[in-house]
């Protein structure tokens, strides 16, 4: 007997969605989610605490390159380094050059601020501590629901009172198909937004409660990281390396890491500050040509690169850090702008936010109330761990954009040296625009030559999307929304030449003549999720937000 032709169903018969009830709910598991949910049944064990993660598991998400710094870790779990973790790898040697086109000048350790030593720190696969840090929650009770993306924000009156996470079976149409889902309303007394950089629920809260009009704007980077299994010969087990200067011009900021782990695995990563000027510079390409330089590519002949991933970071430090609280709950991690840019680190205080956060809410709960402002949070991070690591480097951002990567960092480190001893000739320097703002227009602009990759050291963006793992469901609503097209193609492509195009380190976004027509395709089944879009178009044009639970790139010891 044939099949009966599958039945879409009507909108009217879309059912309500239903709802649970917990005490708090954390949205993102990162460090800093977990984090918080951990320190959250350590203080008491009868709050309940709800976990979703939008990767089809924990870790699946996570990109960074990473040397931690152990020091929130030391807090929240003393006994970790006794137990068998991730977390193996001491940092043995610290490096840093100046890279020229052909050489490279080795930085003497003794002449940067003690700030940024790595001695004590270790390197490690951060997805592989968040899934090991999952299951420390887990074992306390807390509730995970990774491959569940939250999309929209609950409100109860102007307090936000959870999440709901969307809907799975929705075509592209915007109707139900068969198998469809109803996404679920999780209901909070508080929430705890750890999303990452350039969340797109936070981003949405930080416009509803004016969250960042006191604050400079932000400022992002994107990073780009491969994962590589190298000779054993040219494996530095616990080494350190990074770089400034090229492949980057002076006026264009930006660095490299390599790290050694254990079992000859080295990852390399290569970041550039979104705030660049010419449209015709593509990161993806700048990471390609940086693996070439003699300084590095000798590390990786002769092996073979296992996944590749991108990420936006934030960058804007301690001056563009938003306000933290509203009713209802509170961002933290990189949702708030914790990293450390010249330590290339933000998993510590994303971590520490968290447990901070943690604490103001089981106050809160213990005394009774619900769905207010832990304004107690916002007030006492700069006199934490957090505010002191990050005003010793506020500077270092703002006077490399200034006055370029040489005198820059020069400048940056001079001032990072006088902070360490709490004292500043500059005091507190501003970032200016925002990074969507400093393109030129690309007639302004030179050209790029990039050379062709040999698919051994230097490769493409769809091969690199292939090792990222990186798949979802091709009819779904799209999750890249071009507010208006016909400025994307009167602004983005005829004044800026289509900088979308060398921006997506995926391959996402192409300008194509289609039968006589120019047409802005959107590849959106290669999204690595990095939210360079959202941050880099020159119009803000673009938004990005979380497509079907599980989908996106799904990382392994990345």
């Amino acid at each position: 007997m044939a099949e009966s032709p599958a039945r879409e169903i009507p909108a009217r018969e879309i059912p309500a969605r239903e709802t649970m009830e917990f005490d708090v709910v954390v949205v993102g598991a990162g460090p800093a989610g977990l984090a918080a949910a951990i320190r959250l049944k350590q203080i008491s064990p009868d709050i309940s605490v709800v976990v979703v993660e939008k990767g089809s598991e924990v870790g699946a998400h996570i990109l960074s390159g990473a040397v931690i710094d152990p020091v929130a870790l030391d807090r929240l779990l003393p006994q970790w380094r006794d137990e068998d973790t991730p977390i193996k790898t001491a940092v043995t040697a610290d490096r840093f050059y100046w890279l020229g086109p052909s050489g490279a000048l080795r930085l003497p350790n003794i002449l940067l601020p003690p700030l940024m030593s790595n001695h004590g720190n270790f390197v490690v696969s951060l997805g592989n501590v968040c899934r090991w840090l999952a299951t420390k929650a887990e074992a306390l009770g807390v509730e995970i629901y990774p491959g569940f993306a939250a999309t929209e924000v609950i409100y109860q009156g102007d307090a936000v009172a959870g999440i709901a996470t969307g809907d799975m079976g929705i075509g592209k149409d915007g109707k139900p198909k068969p198998g469809f889902t109803r996404g679920m309303e999780l209901h909070a007394k508080y929430t705890l937004f750890a999303e990452g950089a350039r969340g797109s629920l936070s981003k949405t809260l930080l416009a509803k409660f004016n969250l960042d009009d006191a604050s400079e704007p932000q400022k992002f980077g994107i990073g780009l990281k491969e994962l590589w299994q190298v000779a054993p010969n040219k494996h530095r087990r616990g080494m350190v390396q990074h770089t400034f200067g090229w492949p980057l011009d002076n006026s264009t900021g930006g660095g490299s890491f390599l790290y050694h782990l254990d079992e000859n695995l080295v990852s390399v990563g290569f970041v550039v500050h979104l705030n660049y000027r010419n449209p015709y510079l593509s990161p993806f390409e700048e990471f390609q040509r940086f693996k070439t330089h003699p300084l590095v590519r000798e590390t990786f002949e002769g092996g073979k690169r296992l996944s590749y991933g991108a990420r936006a970071l934030t960058e804007g430090g301690y001056q563009s850090v938003p306000k933290l609280t509203f009713p209802g709950g509170a961002l933290i991690g990189c949702a708030a702008g914790f990293m450390n840019v010249p330590r290339i680190k933000g998993s510590h205080n994303a971590m520490l936010s968290g447990m901070q956060a943690a604490e103001h809410v089981a106050e809160a709960l213990k005394a009774g109330r619900a769905h207010d402002e832990l304004s107690a949070y916002e007030l006492a991070w700069r006199s934490t761990d957090i505010g002191r690591d990050l005003w010793k480097v506020r500077n270092a951002k703002p006077l490399w954009s200034k006055l370029g990567t040489l005198v820059g960092i020069a400048a940056g480190g001079l001032d990072m040296w006088t902070s360490t001893f709490g004292m500043s000739f500059i005091g507190t320097l501003r970032h200016g625009k925002p990074d969507s703002a400093t393109l030129l227009p690309a007639a302004r602009c030179r050209r790029i030559a990039y050379a062709k990759p040999d698919g051994k050291l230097t490769f493409d963006r769809l091969s690199s999307v292939f090792v990222s793992n990186t798949n979802h469901e091709e009819d779904q609503p799209p999750h890249l929304k071009v507010a208006d097209l016909d400025l994307q193609k009167s602004s983005e492509h005829n004044i800026f030449s289509g900088p979308s195009e060398r921006y997506c380190p995926a391959g996402v976004y192409e300008w194509l003549e289609m039968s006589g027509t120019l047409r802005f395709v959107i590849n959106a089944q290669n999204c690595v999720h990095c939210k360079t879009c959202d941050i880099k178009d020159p119009n803000q044009n673009i938004t990005w937000v979380a497509p079907e639970g599980g989908g996106g790139p799904n990382y392994q010891n990345m």
